[in-house]
């Protein structure tokens, strides 16, 4: 079936990481059945890699407050006709209200869109291992909606070792070191009670497919692409 091109553009609040905004346009692809170019979903991104630093923010406590910078590329996206924004950055959704309090726009929120998931396939009461940013834990970016949703979280003991690969993978791309910490992360998770994985981090999604494929997980990430395509084509007609 045949249908109008869509008329709805998300803007992407990107460049935190800028590998982490490219692996998000690629899963966007990835949504699309294409046979041509105009079949795909057009995006508007705003590519800062120079976004103040959210972990010298939210753990060194040293750094500049990244949230007026992300409110004002909000803004600036939707001067440019984006009908809704995303982040593909975990830890910046700490900063969720700057964007929403600077635009009329919605904010498709990664955060809440994957407990949401999650929900649909747990128990309440049941835990989500979390292989992510110790930021990400230290800010509570989860918190609030694992608790709407009944949903405990687990995380690794080791939250600096955690922070060391995401480093390297900025630094030096996928490594195999960083694919076997993961691994052994994602193992510590599931014997410490985890239900189901998240993969919270969007350096760790650079890595996530190579994880083992007996647990059930939810990259972040994916759903995030996934909400940016139901966005995009919701207005769409069959021809």
């Amino acid at each position: 079936m045949n249908r109008s091109k869509a008329k709805r553009v998300v803007g992407i609040l990107g460049g935190m990481g800028p590998e982490a905004t490219i692996l998000l346009q690629q899963r966007v692809l990835a949504t699309v059945e294409a046979t041509d170019d105009s079949d795909h979903l057009p995006l508007l991104i705003d590519m800062n890699p120079h976004v103040p630093s959210r972990i010298a923010h939210l753990i060194e406590q040293t750094g500049e407050d990244p949230g007026p910078c992300i409110g004002a590329m909000a803004q600036r996206l939707e001067a440019a006709g984006a009908t809704a924004l995303a982040m593909p950055c975990n830890t910046a959704h700490h900063y969720a209200q700057a964007v929403t309090s600077a635009v009329s726009i919605p904010f498709l929120n990664m955060v809440d869109l994957s407990v949401v998931k999650a929900a649909s396939r747990m128990q309440p009461g049941q835990s989500i291992g979390f292989l992510a940013s110790p930021a990400v834990q230290s800010a509570g970016v989860f918190d609030e909606a694992l608790n709407k949703a009944s949903m405990q979280a687990v995380w690794p003991e080791d939250g600096q070792r955690m922070l060391s690969i995401i480093r390297e993978i900025k630094a030096k791309g996928p490594t195999a070191q960083a694919r076997q910490t993961l691994g052994e992360a994602a193992h510590e998770l599931t014997t410490k009670g985890a239900t189901l994985l998240f993969v919270a981090c969007s350096e760790f999604s650079l890595i996530a497919r190579d994880l083992p494929k007996d647990f059930p997980i939810i990259d972040t990430v994916d759903v995030l692409a996934d909400a940016i395509h139901d966005h995009t084509t919701a207005n769409e007609v069959p021809l």
